[in-house]
């Protein structure tokens, strides 16, 4: 399953998952080093980076940002 890191609180990270529902996730669980707007994925008990999701997402956004002041 993948999530999106909306936020940091603590030692948690707030992240919605694919339905659109907001978990907390212990951010000693996830590899690496996490930042907001990251998708991570649920592999095993741990929570790995995709950064090649997270590169395409944030294409997809800077795109519709544009579009939206053009």
């Amino acid at each position: 399953m993948k999530f999106i890191i909306d936020r940091f609180e603590g030692s948690f990270a707030v992240c919605e998952d694919e339905d659109g529902r907001m978990q907390n996730i212990e951010r000693n669980l996830i590899s690496g080093n996490p930042k907001e707007g990251d998708i991570i994925e649920k592999q095993g008990v741990l929570y790995n980076i995709n950064s090649e999701e997270t590169e395409k997402r944030k294409k997809e956004v800077e795109e519709l940002m544009k579009d939206m002041w053009s």
